[in-house]
C-alpha cells in the first residue's frame, strides 16, 4: 500500500479518511492507528495524539458508516410516491429494507465496521429526543405507522423491529460473505423484495379478507 504523504492541514481528518479506506479494503482488520500513520506519512506518536487507541478509529469509521448507510435508507424513501396512506406506509417499510442492503453491498468493508461498534440497541421508549438519523429509529418509525394507518395489528408490534432487521441484516450478510455472495445483481434484488414483500404481507394478515387482497397487490404496485 502506497503511504498518502500529509504535509498541512488538519491531520485528525487525514487519518480518519485513511481509515475510511482501510476499512474499505480490509474491514475491521484493518484498522490500526500504527499502519494509518504510515499510510498518511506521520509518525505514529502523531497519530496518537489524535486516536489513542484503535477503538477510536473504529468509532470514527462507524460514524461515518452509519451516515452513509442512513442516506442509502433516505434515498430509496424518496423513490415512495404512493399517495394512499396504507400503500405508502407499506412502501417505505420496504424501500428502507432495501437500501440497508444497498448500502451493505456497496460499502461491505464499512458495513462490517459500523456492526463492529453498533451501540446497544435501545428500548422503543428510550431513543433520545431528536434521534431520527439512525437505521433503527427509522425503522421503528415505519413501523409505528404501519400501526397508524391500520395496516399492522397493535398486538403484533412489540418485537416486530428486531424480526424485521434481523432479516434484512441476514440477507446483507449472507450475500456479502456468505453463500448468497455469488448470485447476480438482478437475481438478489429480485430474491431481495420477494423477502420484503413476505414481510410486508406477514404484517398484514389478520386485518380482514379486504386489507388482505391489497397487500398481494402493494408492493407489486411501487417496486
Amino acid at each position: 500500500m502506497t503511504a498518502t504523504r500529509y504535509h498541512h492541514g488538519n491531520l485528525r481528518e487525514a487519518l480518519a479518511d485513511a481509515a475510511v479506506d482501510a476499512a474499505r479494503e480490509h474491514g475491521p482488520d484493518g484498522l490500526a492507528v500504527r499502519e494509518l500513520a504510515r499510510r498518511v506519512g506521520v509518525s505514529h506518536n502523531a497519530a496518537y495524539r489524535h486516536f489513542a487507541d484503535r477503538d477510536a478509529l473504529v468509532d470514527v469509521v462507524a460514524g461515518r458508516a452509519l451516515t452513509g448507510l442512513v442516506e442509502a435508507m433516505e434515498r430509496r424513501l424518496a423513490r415512495v410516491d404512493e399517495t394512499d396512506p396504507v400503500l405508502r406506509a407499506r412502501r417505505r417499510l420496504i424501500e428502507l429494507g432495501a437500501g440497508y442492503v444497498d448500502y451493505a453491498l456497496a460499502e461491505p468493508g464499512l458495513f462490517r465496521v459500523l456492526f463492529t461498534a453498533y451501540p446497544e440497541v435501545p428500548g422503543l421508549d428510550d431513543k433520545p429526543e431528536g434521534e431520527d438519523a439512525d437505521p433503527f429509529a427509522m425503522l421503528n418509525a415505519a413501523l409505528d405507522d404501519l400501526v397508524d394507518v391500520g395496516y399492522l395489528d397493535p398486538a403484533s408490534r412489540p418485537g416486530a423491529e428486531i424480526g424485521c432487521w434481523s432479516a434484512v441484516h441476514g440477507f446483507a450478510v449472507l450475500n456479502i460473505e456468505g453463500p448468497l455472495r455469488a448470485m447476480p445483481a438482478d437475481e438478489r434484488e429480485a430474491t431481495l423484495q420477494a423477502m420484503l414483500a413476505h414481510i410486508d404481507l406477514a404484517y398484514g394478515r389478520g386485518q380482514g379478507a379486504e386489507r388482505r387482497s391489497r397487500a398481494v397487490q402493494g408492493p407489486q404496485d411501487a417496486s
